[in-house]
């Protein structure tokens, strides 16, 4: 696959699963809506982001995940936290 190809379907893929998560959103009744949870097995939080919660998605002691739910939008962070003692443990 040609890189302009890749980048395309990637592109479709990331719309896909945000305007799902949108739309799971906006079924709901306006004071039931979170605008946080889960669609295709990935977190979303499309609240405001803090910058505690900024912080907290990459760089998080008291948690063993590898891997946080971004502070805002779809998908994934690393906890450089961890990731940091790891590399302590490590000869």
């Amino acid at each position: 696959m040609n890189r302009r190809l890749r980048k395309r379907v990637v592109l479709a893929a990331v719309g896909a699963v945000v305007a799902a998560a949108v739309a799971k959103e906006l079924r709901q009744p306006p004071q039931e809506r979170t605008w946080t949870g889960r669609v295709a097995g990935l977190p979303y939080d499309f609240r405001r982001p803090t910058l505690h919660k900024i912080v907290r998605e990459f760089w998080n002691p008291d948690s063993d995940d590898f891997f946080t739910p971004h502070s805002f939008g779809i998908g994934y962070g690393v906890n450089l936290a961890r990731v940091a003692r790891e590399l302590r443990r490590s000869p």
